[in-house]
C-alpha cells in the first residue's frame, strides 16, 4: 500500500469519529433533554395552537438540522486544510467545505423567515 493512503485513511476515520459526535449531539439536542417528558392528560389543544406548534417545531428542526451540517462542512474544511500539506487541490476542495458551512449557517439564519413566510401563505 503507499504511504499517501495512510493518512486519507486517517483522515476518513476521524471524519467518521465527527460525523457520529455531530449527529449525536444533534438528537441531543433536538430531543431539548425531554427523553423522559410524561404525558400530560389535559385537553387536546385547539386547531391554531395546533398550528402554531407544528410551525415552531418545523422551525426548531430546520434551524438544529442546517446548523448541525454547517458545522460538519466547516469541520471538514477545516480537517482537509490541515492535511492538505500545501496541495492546492485539497486546499481548494477545504475552500468549497468552508463556503458550503458560511452558506448553511446563512440558511440557518434565515429559516424563521422561511418559516414565517410559509406560515402567513398556509394562514397560521
Amino acid at each position: 500500500m503507499p504511504a499517501s493512503r495512510k493518512p486519507r485513511r486517517r483522515v476518513v476515520r476521524v471524519l467518521v469519529v465527527v460525523g457520529i459526535a455531530a449527529a449525536v449531539v444533534a438528537a441531543a439536542v433536538a430531543d431539548g433533554g425531554n427523553a423522559t417528558a410524561t404525558v400530560h392528560a389535559a385537553a387536546p389543544p385547539t386547531r391554531p395552537d395546533q398550528l402554531e406548534k407544528v410551525f415552531t417545531n418545523l422551525r426548531n428542526w430546520i434551524v438544529g438540522l442546517l446548523a448541525t451540517l454547517a458545522t460538519l462542512m466547516f469541520t471538514i474544511g477545516g480537517l482537509r486544510y490541515l492535511v492538505a500539506g500545501g496541495d492546492p487541490g485539497e486546499v481548494q476542495k477545504a475552500k468549497v467545505a468552508f463556503k458550503a458551512a458560511a452558506l448553511g449557517y446563512a440558511l440557518a439564519v434565515l429559516a424563521p423567515l422561511f418559516v414565517n413566510v410559509l406560515k402567513h401563505v398556509v394562514g397560521g
